[in-house]
């Protein structure tokens, strides 16, 4: 039973783990234990669908491919720094040819800490804030947004029907950074502001919020927490839509799934790949001709991406390009998401 951990060092060297901040990496680093592996032994065995990944630290290794093609891996060398065979079924088998030592940890659970991570932006959907607007105006301002022109009429119809209104108090912390998401909201009248932990502790503030503008969506979007503290600054009303229906309503209608076969063919066609992995992932292991923009710059680039041009967006599992494929929709881009990411389609 490996008992010892990883050293944060050399956790450090390996990537996508080093791109974490801070707080997600602690909770990497207090699950990868050191795994000692004897001259011999097979670490993981080809088809195999174990969800993890595995990294070699020291010693060396081969993987064997279905032909009996071998590659020798050396532990701290570059090519060891990204893990050992990502695809799931594997399509290696990997055996210590010398003593070696490992780590692997479960392939969703770092997934899931690189969405957080790559979602830690400002929490609010980009409807444009107008002081101006009456208070009655907040229905048509969210029909009117972007991200409602890909939802079937009948789903904004129930949506209208199963939304709760909720009043509230000047000072009321309506949802709070690290929770978990569980409803999205909508500012019927009243003014919210959104704020984040600074490494201090002390509260910046990201933005002010007012009618018409929703909040909450990103932390439905991905089992991801919340990123942000949304407090109110005046009493008011808030319209809230579970999780559940925000993802059945919302969510779903704005996912546009796709295998492998239909991807390729929408790039024949005029697509483009659009890998939203970290720039070292993409390095190691993306489709040739694809763009890359990380999923936290996301917001930051879309104005760079043609709206002419519909993308085939993919990461390892389809996790965080579902996220990236419902934030480029808000702004009227089109957007395919590779169903089960890159694992998924090996080989095809």
């Amino acid at each position: 039973m490996a008992t010892q951990l990883v050293e944060k060092s050399v956790l450090k060297t390996l990537v996508p783990p080093s791109a974490l901040n801070p707080e997600n990496f602690q909770e990497l680093a207090g699950k990868a234990f050191v795994e000692e592996v004897a001259a011999g032994k097979l670490i993981f065995k080809l088809g195999d669908t174990d969800r993890k990944t595995v990294y070699l630290l020291e010693g060396q290794v081969a993987l064997e491919d279905r032909e009996g093609k071998q590659t020798v891996l050396t532990g701290g060398t570059e090519r060891t720094k990204h893990p050992m065979d990502t695809h799931q079924p594997r399509q290696h088998l990997a055996r210590a040819l010398t003593a070696c030592r490992i780590t692997r940890f479960d392939s969703d659970l770092l997934d899931i800490l690189l969405t957080w991570d790559q979602l830690s932006g400002i929490e609010v959907s980009e409807i444009q804030s107008d002081a101006e607007s009456p208070a009655g105006d907040w229905m048509t301002r969210i029909l009117q947004s972007r991200a409602f022109l890909q939802v079937p009429p009948a789903n904004i119809q129930a949506m209208f029907m199963r939304i709760q209104e909720i009043p509230v108090k000047a000072g009321q912390v309506i949802i709070n950074q690290g929770d978990e998401g569980d409803y999205y909201y909508i500012i019927k009248h009243g003014v919210a502001r959104v704020s984040r932990s600074s490494k201090t502790g002390t509260p910046l503030t990201l933005a002010t919020l007012r009618d018409g503008d929703a909040f909450g969506e990103e932390a439905l979007l991905s089992e991801a927490k919340r990123n942000a503290t949304v407090t109110m600054e005046a009493d008011g009303a808030l319209m809230r839509l579970s999780k559940d229906d925000f993802n059945a309503l919302l969510k779903e209608p704005m996912l546009n799934w796709i295998g492998m076969p239909e991807a390729k063919e929408k790039v024949r066609q005029g697509a483009k790949w659009l890998d939203v992995r970290l720039e070292s992932e993409h390095a190691n292991s993306g489709l040739p001709d694809s763009l890359n923009i990380p999923l936290f710059m996301l917001r930051l680039k879309a104005e760079t991406l043609d709206p002419r041009v519909p993308y085939v967006i993919y990461c390892d599992t389809g996790r965080r390009s579902s996220a990236a494929a419902f934030l480029l929709g808000e702004r009227g881009l089109r957007a395919f998401v590779l169903q089960g990411g890159l694992t998924a389609h090996a080989g095809k």
